[in-house]
């Protein structure tokens, strides 16, 4: 169980700062964005986290750190409730596994930069095009569990955020909240391109 601070390492909490920061450091000249361009970069970040949420699922039901996955996804879903535990898992993953494990994140962040660069021009605006997409992936990607394996049960269950450098611990809330504010802060400061 977590003590202390919100999120392991310490550093992780600082998260929380970078919608503030990213706001504060747009709200002067906006972001230009047009909503055509946060649109298509949503609907990458919505469909890459249930892809995420998917291969989560499948990697937890392939080495046994999902009780029931050799049954029917209503087997999962039942199950799941029981046994499945993020912070835990991680341990028990073999180490050929845990690899993959870390280069698939690594993935995922080129991904949502990729995105990024393709989006804009303007270094604000792929900032805010990262931010949006990660947000949106790591929203979609706990909606997606929820749907699939009915987890999390609560929004203060466990969850390993990430590998890289060192696994990050945290409850579920603490991304969703950052998450949250991420995408206000970019509605927020976002304008309108010029038209050309």
């Amino acid at each position: 169980m977590l003590t202390g601070l919100v999120a392991q390492p310490w550093w992780v909490n600082l998260l929380v700062l970078v919608p503030p920061l990213a706001w504060f450091s747009w709200r002067r000249g906006g972001v230009s964005l047009a909503r055509r361009q946060l649109l298509v970069a949503g609907v990458f970040a919505g469909s890459f986290g249930f892809l995420e949420a998917v291969v989560v699922v499948y990697l937890r039901a392939v080495t046994g750190l999902l009780p029931g996955y050799q049954g029917t996804l209503s087997d999962v879903v039942r199950m799941s409730g029981q046994y499945y535990q993020q912070s835990q898992a991680i341990s028990q993953f073999p180490k050929s596994l845990l690899t993959l494990e870390f280069l698939r994140e690594a993935a995922t962040i080129l991904m949502l930069l990729s995105v990024a660069l393709l989006t804009s021009a303007h270094s604000r605006a792929r900032v805010a095009v990262f931010l949006w997409t990660f947000a949106i992936w790591d929203i979609v990607y706990y909606a997606a569990l929820w749907a699939t394996v009915r987890w999390p049960h609560s929004l203060s269950d466990p969850d390993v955020l990430f590998l890289i450098p060192v696994p990050w611990l945290s409850p579920v809330w603490f991304p969703l909240l950052v998450s949250g504010l991420v995408l206000a802060a970019v509605l927020l400061s976002r304008v309108s391109p010029p038209k050309s």
